[in-house]
């Protein structure tokens, strides 16, 4: 540890970069719906730079929500900056508790900003001749970089954490200033993110083309006259006041009264039990055992080494196991699937107990071959009489298919049921069922064979073994199915189990093995229209710019637009000016080349995500994609799609909807058939509220936003006109949501007082709806959670924090959870009683994909009819409600043609 260096942390900026650089496509959080990716981060960066740098002392510096002295002197100081997510802001407690829990000392002062604190404490350092680093993402902290400071810019990607570093002389290396003459430069060009004004017209190439001239802006003005460029001195000249306060907003103070002494920052041992009673309720199992934290578990040490596995490699003994099974009636298996030959899986191993013998590890590919395991198994797996106990059982019965196997009698799905117990959790791994129900620490399978690697043919059968720990897994499997089913049945959820979720395995089983057939010649040339049209418009934009540039690269194109074509630059980042998506679109009607720009980004991402992204997944064996479907991840019960996510096909752009076309039948002599509910969480929420009028409305088949638009702007259903009727409708769409002022106000591109007032006329004329939306909040803080139609739970810990932001987070979540699921449970009823139709009449025709709330049939020509009547049959009485569920059935020889 080096007693003579000081590390000082932003904590704001390094949660903000940490947030965002591990965002992915869905946040980490806990069972309980709590994000943590954050923190997350925002711990592997500090403990980054504390192996890196081993300083002596520490200290993390916060800003405060209270104005500070620069908002004292020019009141739009930070006016634009949006607020914190709500995503974000739960997480600012958790991190600053487990700094408490690590003693690190936290440092906040009221008026001051995060980088004053750093300024000063910097400061202090080098005054006693100390080194300091200072990690943040902010660059405005450059300024301060000295021969002793050095500045450390994280940027996370990918769940990486990379770094640039500046003392003073990498500074003036990089950007031809010092430290000192950044504050200069920033007084000039101004700082969007702060709202700091700058000199109008001024960007940063001029700024520190001056400030290298002169030194800074008092000698700037003091030399005036010696600016060669008219236009320039004039714009100094009619800005001179503007430029001073502004270089006053971008200096870090470094003389906060009362900051603390560098002595009190000294590092000391972390509160080992806080910590680990931190990161147990977070869920960070990977932490407690990377700061060594195990000793303070209450866990029973290590029951699962303690139980005793065999192995089984002969093929002799095989036939016996068979006969036990059949004798037994019942048992349970753990499958290990090596998935890294092409599309195929192959079955490396089993793991199987039952009633009174040890688990057992099946070993394939050695003395026993694959081929063999399966002829000999085939008739217990396919005899619906004997119960099956399993653990992610999807992609094995998708295997078996695979091998012309049909798997019957799945009795319990352990995955499955913790999922339906508590929906929000991030994964439900064996390890963890054994941990949570039973109270035994039981080595984790995934972390045993880790990804990429296959898994090894033969019986090792010794603590911690792959072999081992799956015959372990099994034992626990058959275990832990006994401890969920009770707690199952002790929710009212038996229902929702047996007769939703456990059957919709092998439906989503089937759909997998099934795939949808993709025409490839007319992906690629799909692919060959969108290359052209983005050849049409990159020469376009090169002509609208007068140059050509490279449009994929931010910087060249923000100096495109901003400094040679002069468009308004309405936001900065730190690097440079925006040009997201939201920044291009506000400026679209500057200049025709701002639509061009998006329109090409949009064709980039479709030819790139949908059209080489699909041709690299067509399963080169039977012609068809085979997406992965999702039963476990959404908490408000909804299915999900991956590799490739068939749910997010494009349809707002024609060229997207185009997409859809490429996915057909698989011959002339079938069809698809495309069924889709008519506003099913609409009707939801008017069941569960009892809403006289909504339920009026959709009783006697009125168009819902006509009827609401009337309601809501009083005026007869004749008179209302399509931007009321779109108005209506966002505010319909809006209440399931829990949707605010703000957030409605942005979507219809009206004011918040305005957007205020359409939300109370409709719960106005709703009075129902009103008291749903209150009564919902008050149940999910008295028990804890919400519940769908079908007792589906959501646990929402939200509801009962002392933080503003979270509690209304919280209560969002409490409003639309009940509609959202119950909505996601008809579709999932509906879909286990369509499969069942077409399997019990042994029809040709089968459902290949749900979208939403959305099925799509696989449909022979022959059984046209009979598909329609059996999907509108058991789409629109999958439950009885106070409104009748409406479905459209549609078909076509492409999925384009069904919509």
């Amino acid at each position: 540890m080096n007693s003579g260096k000081v590390m000082i942390i932003d904590g704001n900026s390094i949660l903000n970069r940490a947030f965002y650089g591990l965002q992915g496509t869905q946040l980490l959080s806990t069972r309980d719906g709590l994000y943590t990716n954050a923190v997350y981060g925002f711990i592997n960066i500090l403990l980054k730079y504390l192996d890196e740098e081993d300083p002596g002392y520490i200290c993390v510096a916060f800003d405060l929500r209270a104005p500070t002295f620069r908002h004292r002197e020019y009141e739009n100081y930070k006016a634009k900056r949006k607020g914190m997510p709500d995503e974000l802001a739960v997480q600012v407690p958790l991190v600053k508790e487990i700094l408490d829990a690590m003693n690190i000392r936290r440092l906040e002062f009221e008026g001051y900003e995060a980088d004053d604190i750093i300024g000063c404490v910097s400061l202090c350092a080098e005054k006693k001749g100390m080194e300091t680093v200072i990690v943040t993402g902010d660059r405005d902290s450059l300024q301060l970089a000295t021969e002793k400071t050095r500045i450390k810019l994280p940027s996370t990607k990918a769940g990486r954490t990379e770094t640039e570093e500046y003392d003073r002389n990498k500074v003036i290396e990089r950007y031809g200033i010092t430290p000192d003459e950044f504050i200069d430069v920033k007084g000039l060009m101004g700082d969007q993110s702060d709202n700091i004004p700058g000199v109008p017209g001024i960007g940063e190439k001029t700024a520190i083309e001056l400030i290298k001239a002169f030194g800074s802006i008092e000698k700037l003005y003091e030399n005036l006259d010696r600016v060669e460029k008219k236009s320039v001195r004039e714009k100094l000249e009619s800005n001179r006041a503007i430029a001073f306060t502004s270089k006053r907003l971008a200096a870090i103070e470094r003389n906060i009264p009362g900051i603390c002494p560098v002595e009190e920052l000294k590092r000391r041992e972390y509160d080992r039990e806080k910590l680990y009673e931190v990161f147990r309720r977070l869920e960070f199992k990977s932490m407690i055992e990377k700061f060594g934290l195990a000793p303070y578990s209450k866990a029973a040490p290590a029951g699962g080494a303690a139980v005793k596995a065999v192995c089984l490699d002969d093929p002799e003994e095989l036939g016996g196991l068979v006969q036990t099974i059949n004798n037994k009636r019942e048992f349970s298996l753990f499958c290990l699937l090596d998935r890294m030959h092409g599309f195929g899986s192959r079955l490396a191993g089993v793991g199987i107990s039952y009633e009174g013998g040890l688990p057992l590890y099946v070993t394939l590919g050695g003395k026993i071959t694959e081929k063999y395991f399966l002829e000999k198994f085939r008739d217990v797996l396919e005899n619906s009489d004997i119960k099956k106990y399993g653990h992610d059982m999807k992609d094995f019965i998708v295997y078996l298919k695979n091998s012309g196997i049909s798997f019957a009698g799945l009795a319990f799905d352990t995955m499955i049921a913790a999922y339906v117990l508590d929906p929000s959790r991030e994964n439900y791994t064996v390890s963890f069922l054994a941990s949570e129900y039973l109270g035994l620490e039981v080595e984790p399978i995934e972390r045993l064979s880790g990804k990429g690697k296959n898994f090894t043919p033969f019986c090792e059968m010794t603590p911690g073994s792959v072999s081992n720990t799956a015959a372990i897994h099994s034992d626990v499997v058959m275990k832990v199915s006994k401890v969920l089913a009770g707690k199952i049945h002790e929710n009212d959820q038996d229902f929702l189990y047996y007769d939703v979720e456990l059957p919709l395995v092998e439906v989503l089983a089937d759909m997998e093995f099934r795939g949808f057939r993709v025409n490839p010649a007319d992906l690629e040339s799909l692919g060959k229209e969108l290359e052209e049209r983005i050849n049409i418009l990159t020469d376009e934009i090169y002509g609208a710019a007068g140059e050509s540039f490279n449009i994929n690269s931010t910087k060249q194109l923000g100096t495109i637009l901003y400094e040679k074509l002069g468009l308004p630059a309405s936001k900065r980042t730190k690097t440079g000016f925006s040009t997201d998506a939201e920044t291009l679109e506000q400026l679209a009607e500057s200049h025709e080349i701002v639509s061009r720009i998006l329109e090409y980004r949009q064709m980039v991402k479709l030819k790139s995500t949908y059209v080489e992204g699909l041709l690299s997944v067509i399963n080169p064996e039977t012609g068809r994609i085979h997406s992965s479907f999702n039963q476990t991840v959404a908490a408000t019960g909804r299915i999900s799609s991956a590799e490739p996510n068939l749910q997010n096909i494009p349809v707002k752009l024609e060229m997207g909807r185009k997409i859809r076309r490429v996915f057909v039948p698989e011959n002339e002599d079938f069809m698809l058939s495309d069924a889709d509910y008519s506003q099913i969480e609409l009707r939801v929420l008017a069941h569960i509220t009892n809403d006289r009028n909504l339920i009026s409305a959709f009783v006697n088949n009125e168009d819902i936003h006509t009827t609401t638009a009337s309601q809501v702007f009083g005026v007869p259903k004749s008179e209302i006109t399509p931007l009321m009727r779109s108005r209506a409708k966002a505010v319909n769409f809006g209440i399931i949501y829990g949707i605010g002022d703000f957030s409605l106000s942005r979507d219809l591109g009206i004011t918040r007082k305005e957007a205020r007032r359409y939300i109370d006329e409709y719960l106005n004329k709703y009075p129902d709806v009103k008291n749903y939306m209150h009564d919902i909040v008050l149940q999910g803080k008295e028990f804890g959670f919400v519940t769908t139609l079908f007792n589906r739970r959501r646990y929402i810990p939200e509801l009962k924090s002392s933080n503003f932001t979270v509690r209304s987070f919280g209560e969002r979540i409490a409003m639309n959870t009940p509609i959202q699921g119950s909505a996601a449970d008809i579709i999932k009823i509906a879909m286990v009683r369509v499969y069942g139709a077409l399997k019990e009449r042994k029809m040709r025709s089968s459902l290949i994909l749900q979208v939403h709330d959305e099925l799509i049939v696989e449909t022979h020509r022959d059984e046209k009819e009979q598909v329609a009547e059996i999907l509108k049959e058991n789409m629109e009485n999958a439950v009885k409600l106070k409104v009748p569920l409406s479905v459209d059935v549609k078909t076509g020889n492409s999925w384009y043609e069904t919509k």
